[in-house]
């Protein structure tokens, strides 16, 4: 029997981020540890507002990270550039953190590909992609600045 996990607890909007988010993590076949802790740290940080409520929502949204949707699919629903640029920088960011072997490229040629694509179907300005990646790279090296930045960028983006 097929089992179906329970709605979570957010809205539409942000499952589709989560969607999303999760399809680059598993665009290498693999969900690396490091993957799933970022997206649902960052995520959970954004859709609940205490730390009861995060933890709680960690776990309910764990189920749906093992989901694998059609990419093309998930960015059509995007309805602003702001929510495009979000998906990018977290999109990224997931593809960044980490490396299947330690002789392996951070973000492997797989990961690659999945990011071009979804570069690609975001339409965004190259500008803004590079801005994007640069942050990231900017930002991962010391968590606590990008973690604070995700959370007041997606706090913006979820109270809109």
């Amino acid at each position: 029997m097929l089992h179906v996990p329970t709605p979570p607890s957010i809205t539409p909007r942000q499952m589709n981020l989560l969607r999303i988010v999760a399809a680059m993590a598993w665009s290498d076949g693999h969900l690396a540890a490091e993957e799933v802790t970022v997206m649902l740290e960052r995520l959970s940080r954004i859709f609940a507002t205490d730390s009861a409520q995060q933890q709680a929502l960690q776990h309910e949204l764990r189920e749906y990270l093992m989901q694998h949707l059609p990419l093309s699919e998930l960015v059509s629903k995007l309805e602003t550039n702001a929510e495009r640029e979000l998906v990018l920088r977290l999109g990224y960011e997931v593809i960044y953190c980490s490396a299947r072997t330690p002789d392996e490229a951070t973000i492997n040629a797989e990961e690659a590909a999945a990011y071009q694509t979804l570069v690609q179907l975001l339409g965004l300005p190259p500008e803004t992609v590079q801005q994007i990646e640069a942050a990231v790279i900017a930002e991962t090296a010391p968590p606590e600045g990008l973690a604070g930045w995700l959370t007041h960028t997606l706090e913006d983006f979820v109270h809109r």
